[in-house]
């Protein structure tokens, strides 16, 4: 299984906006998508007042690469979002199992 950890850095006085992004586009379209077993996102914190996170977990590599493509190392940006972002980050990783 594949973790898959994306975050995203948003201007300032971007947060609301991007989270009515994240629940009412992001999190749909990515829990249509065929072995995906978990979502959730992380909306930000005091501390980090301007991120955001979405930790997926996919069932295999062509699972992922049915979402993203062949580009699976990128993040999936769509364009109603562009303009929102600061920055992010994408990491992969196994899942270790218990």
């Amino acid at each position: 299984m594949i973790l898959r950890i994306f975050r995203a850095i948003v201007h300032d006085g971007g947060q609301s906006d991007f989270e009515k992004f994240i629940r009412g586009k992001a999190l749909p379209l990515i829990r249509a998508q065929q072995g995906l077993p978990f979502v959730t996102v992380g909306l930000p914190r005091s501390e980090s007042p301007n991120e955001f996170s979405m930790v997926t977990a996919w069932r295999d590599l062509e699972a992922l690469k049915g979402f993203t493509g062949e580009s699976w190392r990128q993040a999936v940006v769509l364009p109603e979002e562009t303009h929102m972002l600061r920055d992010s980050y994408l990491h992969h990783y196994e899942v270790a199992e218990s």
